[in-house]
């Protein structure tokens, strides 16, 4: 018999985590497995789970929720003293879902189908030097741009997903002064930039595809590097980022890397998993087929 863990929010967001948690139960049950199921009960609570829990005899570390969920179950997972991992299973319940949208799977109850399945998919994650702090990021570390759109969605909630993208409009016109040296393997360049965005997933947000080439497990962080520009050639990029077509536009360079580190003018917030944590200087390194996960 297979044991699971699955953590669900039962008060975040729009409070639909208990109702996704009835809908697949069923399919757990079905295929004979048993469920302990975690509630969180506070900011961080489900990193602490995954740091905390016993692992011996269970089968995986699951959770309702989207990228910011995972992200916790990471960093509690790669932070356990006792360096124990489980496969880690994601039922889709957040806003922005980018991982499992790479993975093309929406829907909650295919989601857990998946799961108890078994299979298990290695992937990469980055570590994250943020100004001394060590974090892990499994879909992007941001630094510019996706910064400040995340503080303003935050305003937006009420706009539901199409927050991201307006936040996204009002930062382009903005435009603020962002001035860098980013270091690619060794290889420095200084100027102003838009934004720099290291990607492990295809998609950022809501349905972007900011990195069309991403691989969740081919060793390279996706790189995209966007140079201040004036306010009409970032508008008229923006909206090539739905489709991956703004890899082609002259002010985006994509890079694929092992390493890269930004050392900005002053200091920043970073948008790491679409979470505003850690402040720049950081330095940035893949490492491949870090933890698995269940799909």
């Amino acid at each position: 018999m297979s044991k699971y863990y699955l953590i669900v929010n039962p008060y975040g967001g729009d409070k639909k985590g208990m109702a996704i948690l009835e809908k697949v139960k069923p399919v757990f049950e079905s295929a004979g497995a048993e469920l302990t199921i975690l509630k969180t009960q506070y900011a961080g609570h489900a990193r602490n789970m995954a740091r905390t829990e016993k692992f011996e005899g269970y089968d995986g570390f699951c959770a309702i929720g989207g990228d910011g969920t995972m992200h916790e179950v990471i960093n509690g997972m790669m932070n356990r003293e006792d360096g124990q991992q489980l496969p880690i299973g994601v039922i889709p319940g957040g806003t922005g879902n980018s991982f499992m949208r790479d993975l093309d799977c929406l829907d909650p109850v295919n989601a857990a189908k998946r799961i108890i399945t078994n299979r298990r998919r290695p992937i990469d994650i980055s570590k994250v030097n943020a100004n001394g702090e060590t974090l892990y990021a499994f879909n992007i570390v941001g630094w510019g741009m996706p910064t400040e759109i995340i503080i303003l969605a935050e305003k937006l909630r009420w706009l539901g997903s199409q927050r991201y993208n307006v936040a996204s409009l009002i930062e382009i016109i903005a435009f603020r002064e962002r001035l860098a040296t980013l270091v690619i393997e060794g290889n420095r360049t200084v100027g102003d930039f838009g934004f720099i965005l290291g990607c492990n997933t295809i998609h950022t947000g809501a349905g972007m595809k900011m990195a069309p080439l991403a691989q969740l497990d081919d060793g390279y962080i996706d790189l995209i590097v966007v140079h201040k520009a004036s306010r009409w050639k970032l508008l008229k990029m923006f909206p090539k980022v739905f489709s991956g077509k703004h890899i082609a536009d002259p002010i985006v360079e994509y890079h694929q890397v092992k390493t890269f580190s930004i050392i900005p003018k002053e200091e920043h917030l970073l948008n790491i998993d679409g979470e505003l944590l850690g402040n720049t200087p950081i330095d940035v390194e893949v490492m491949p087929s870090a933890i698995d996960v269940l799909v």
